[in-house]
């Protein structure tokens, strides 16, 4: 008994730490923003590499997931006669949820494990020392250009999952089940608005902010050459995952307390 105490406390311990740490680095972070040397070629390469370089993947996820959300949400809702509203709810689900939280961890996946490499790397061959010696910050060089970066893609990522998603929906209800476009682009219309879409682009800030600071962490943090780095890079993409569905709850929580469903009707 006296051990499970003692593991849980060391955990919850190592948890706050944790917390602490990702805080500290957040503050520094934040205030290289501001003031620190802002590098527009490493902020420029950075917004290619994620914001053009997820186009793909993210395109793909939303895309696919609208598909098979519309059909499933056809199937049942037939069987009520209420097939018209498939387009309303595939858009809401669309914007608030799927778009953003599978956009976030497309992007966690892809572009977390490779910041947490790419700065591990350096940080067990002392190219982050080499970087303090020629009186560099590091965070001005590797932390800040990745984090605006993720600032200017995550939004037109989460746009273009929501947005391909629903063209999906489309495709399927009306293409495929011959469901009136009328009635679907109608009830689509009247109740998707500007609420809905704030929510996807608010959720997509916090995910991509949440990204890359357990990313970087993760690499800053690197040690014992090879497999210290293959740790980092799987810990950046384990706990950016987590991170991602456990902020959802409560963001969805908070947000729905200020823009709750309807109130742009």
């Amino acid at each position: 008994m006296v051990n499970i105490f003692q593991s849980t406390g060391r955990g919850a311990l190592a948890f706050l730490s944790y917390l602490g740490q990702l805080a500290n680095l957040l503050a520094e972070t934040t205030k290289s923003m501001v003031i620190g040397v802002k590098r527009i070629g490493l902020i420029g390469r950075q917004i290619v590499s994620i914001g053009f370089g997820s186009q793909l993947v993210v395109v793909v996820t939303g895309a696919f997931t609208g598909a098979v959300f519309a059909a499933q949400t056809y199937f049942k809702f037939s069987e009520l006669g209420l097939e018209s509203g498939v387009g309303p709810v595939v858009s809401i689900a669309m914007c608030r949820e799927l778009g953003p939280v599978l956009t976030a961890l497309m992007v966690a996946g892809r572009v977390g494990a490779s910041m947490a490499a790419e700065i591990g790397t350096m940080k067990v061959t002392e190219q982050i020392d080499a970087l303090r010696a020629m009186g560099v910050h590091p965070l001005d060089y590797l932390v800040v250009p990745r984090a605006i970066g993720m600032f200017f893609s995550m939004p037109l990522l989460v746009a273009e999952a929501t947005g391909f998603g629903i063209a999906a929906s489309y495709m399927i209800t009306v293409q495929g089940f011959n469901v009136p476009f009328a009635y679907y682009d109608r009830q689509m219309v009247d109740f998707t608005n500007l609420e809905d879409i704030s929510i996807g682009m608010i959720k997509g800030c916090v995910f991509g902010a949440l990204i890359v600071l357990i990313s970087c962490h993760q690499g800053l943090k690197a040690s014992n050459g090879a497999v210290g780095v293959g740790k980092s890079t799987t810990s950046a993409v384990v706990l950016s995952s987590l991170a991602i569905l456990i902020s959802n709850f409560f963001l969805s929580l908070l947000l729905n307390y200020f823009f709750p469903l309807g109130s742009g009707n």
